[in-house]
């Protein structure tokens, strides 16, 4: 089930226990790196990754109003075992380019991080990126929100401006753009090797926009919340998500890049459901793997103001439950599902395999994160 009312970020002075010391002194001057060659790596050229929001494996695989990510899902490859790393949204996209949530379980659009991320790793191999925020007014917008009372953008759900080395550099920024422009752009001969694209609020099945915005209903506007799994406002959230990336996946599909076979597209939730459950802060459940933060008894949860909300944490694993992940490739495995523990840090991972990068932050820790090779290679 999904709340009637906005989602309360949960944040956390995460850090106890031993290991979780250990870590964070690792961490303290930046992300570890680890050189070296990955075996069979280079499975491909071009790795897109389209982002959805707040709902759960169960709440989208064969649900009746998503028929086209769950065709997908049976047609291509799906990690049936996928978590999020933690809640709410903004830990999990930066974990996903970082390696890390840095000790950070809230949603504040003040937040900003001082590490290695993805682009980091892949301009130092020359190696090309873009990525498309849908509803974003201009590239490079430095904004916390679409500039409106319908907050269709936020920056929560666009962690590249979240790092302090892209939104300091002109020429990184450049290249986050308005989706208007994906289209258009992948009719060129030469497509980046990394793409990332965020739907916007009301697209990506996040909901809370309750008036119109385009008057042809094009952004998805309006789009409240859900207060039950498939009750009339989730069942859209579901199906405007379905359209979107049903339009996504064609046009990526239509490309040359796809068509020569070296082509991956990763489509995957940040994290599951908001069911109001007070234990968990409002979600589902905080099952996790993969090193997902493990946070102390008693800790208190924030809200977006960076001010305690009234919850606690009962103490252990603070994942971000399972969910949806399919993976698509142009010549690889069909038909074919994995029961495999993976999350977010493992889809970092498995660019770093891909393109025989360093690894950083937990994508280190070989032990618990794994690269997703299985779903890349015959």
């Amino acid at each position: 089930m999904k709340a009637s009312h906005p989602r309360i970020a949960g944040a956390f002075l995460i850090a106890v226990g031993v290991a979780a010391i250990v870590v964070a002194a690792a961490f303290a001057k930046g992300p570890p790196t680890k050189e070296g060659p990955k075996p069979n790596g280079h499975a491909v050229d071009h790795v897109f990754v389209i982002m959805l929001e707040n709902h759960s494996y169960s709440s989208v695989i064969d649900d009746a109003n998503a028929p086209f990510i769950t065709s997908l899902a049976h047609k291509y490859a799906l990690a049936q075992n996928y978590y999020g790393v933690t809640h709410p949204s903004e830990p999990n996209y930066v974990a996903a380019i970082s390696g890390s949530n840095w000790g950070v379980n809230d949603d504040q659009p003040t937040n900003a991080y001082d590490h290695l991320n993805i682009v980091d790793q892949l301009e130092q191999h020359h190696l090309s990126w873009a990525a498309y925020m849908e509803s974003m007014p201009s590239a490079g917008f430095t904004g916390a929100q679409s500039p409106s009372n319908a907050a269709l953008y936020v920056n929560k759900h666009n962690p590249f401006v979240l790092m302090n080395d892209i939104s300091s550099n002109a020429k990184r920024m450049a290249l986050i753009k308005p989706y208007t422009s994906f289209a258009t752009e992948m009719k060129a001969k030469t497509l980046p090797n990394f793409v990332w694209i965020s739907p916007n609020q009301c697209h990506d099945m996040h909901g809370g926009v309750y008036t119109a915005v385009a008057s042809d209903g094009s952004d998805g506007t309006p789009c409240p919340y859900g207060s039950a799994k498939d009750d009339a406002n989730d069942a859209a959230l579901k199906q405007k998500a379905d359209a979107f990336v049903k339009g996504a996946v064609d046009t990526i599909t239509g490309t040359t890049a796809w068509k020569t076979g070296r082509t991956a597209i990763f489509i995957v939730t940040d994290e599951n459901d908001f069911t109001g459950n007070a234990a968990t802060d409002g979600w589902e459940s905080a099952d996790g793997c993969c090193d997902s933060p493990n946070l102390g008894k008693g800790t208190p949860f924030l809200g977006s103001n960076g001010q305690p909300d009234g919850h606690v944490w009962q103490g252990g694993v603070y994942g971000g439950g399972k969910i949806p992940a399919i993976v698509m490739t142009s010549k690889g495995k069909t038909a074919y599902t994995s029961q495999k523990p993976y999350n977010h840090y493992s889809l970092l991972s498995t660019l770093e395999w891909n393109w025989n990068l360093p690894t950083i932050g937990y994508a280190s820790d070989t032990m618990q994160v794994h690269p997703m090779t299985e779903f890349l290679t015959k």
